[in-house]
């Protein structure tokens, strides 16, 4: 009886991992061109499939105050349905959100790497999705020892859509570099937004389309862990004209690699 238990779990298991790949492969990325003698290998992703969000690839961060609101695990959860949920609420006189990170995890420099979203739709808060890590704050060789990447950050319920790079922190040193695109229709529906993070260049992508090629910084050439983040604050305007509950979704993320071709 217990070798049948055993036996049915392991089945489950392949069921749900081939579920998985099927749906990896359901919705096919539009890649760039790589470059001669390489192609695009799929290295890491997660499609949240199921209900529990998966710890071996993602972070939560505890409760804390964060911008105008407070970051909380209540804020994040997946919905069954092959998404992460990122809410937004009001609980008391305080508003929460949320965010989940890949630190310690998954950390990695160079590739494709790009999240499927449906966005927001009320007014006071912001989706992003981002890569960062603590030596963003060293100066000394710009960007090269730690840059910020916000591959996409979306405080307007508009066709408007932000990327920026910061680096040597936050303080006084401070730089940064960002680019407004518009893109038509990017409120309704689902749409991709990525990176091609090259050793010599940056390139940002809205649903497979180029958008903004930048080395500014000169380019960073040290790992960064992935973010997909909500913020409260004034920038995406007032939260208190809010319809809550809010929430963006996260179809999948996948991060690609150039690997020689056989």
């Amino acid at each position: 009886m217990q070798s049948t238990r055993v036996s049915l779990v392991a089945y489950a298991a392949l069921v749900t991992c081939a579920a998985v790949v099927c749906r990896a492969a359901e919705i096919k990325d539009e890649l760039p061109q790589p470059p001669a003698g390489k192609q695009w290998k799929l290295i890491w992703h997660d499609e949240f499939e199921g209900t529990e969000l998966d710890t071996s690839r993602w972070e939560i961060p505890p409760e804390g105050k964060r911008r105008d609101a407070y970051w909380s695990p209540k804020a994040i959860s997946l919905d069954g349905k092959g998404h992460l949920v990122i809410r937004v609420f009001r609980e008391g006189n305080r508003y929460i959100d949320g965010c989940v990170r890949t630190r310690g995890k998954f950390e990695r420099a160079f590739g494709y790497y790009v999240a499927r979203v449906r966005l927001q739709k009320q007014p006071g808060h912001w989706s992003a999705f981002w890569m960062y890590h603590p030596t963003v704050g060293k100066v000394g060789d710009e960007g090269r020892d730690g840059t910020e990447i916000d591959i996409f950050e979306k405080p307007w319920l508009d066709d408007r859509v932000q990327q920026t790079l910061h680096w040597d922190g936050y303080g006084r040193h401070h730089k940064s570099e960002g680019n407004v695109v518009r893109v038509p229709g990017v409120m309704q529906g689902f749409h991709t937004f990525a990176l091609w993070w090259r050793p010599d260049v940056y390139i940002f992508y809205v649903d497979g389309r180029e958008t903004w090629r930048t080395n500014a910084g000169g380019v960073c050439q040290v790992p960064l862990y992935l973010k997909l983040s909500d913020e409260v604050g004034p920038w995406a305007g007032d939260i208190r004209k809010a319809q809550l509950p809010d929430e963006f979704l996260v179809d999948y993320v996948r991060v690609y690699d150039l690997v020689d071709t056989p």
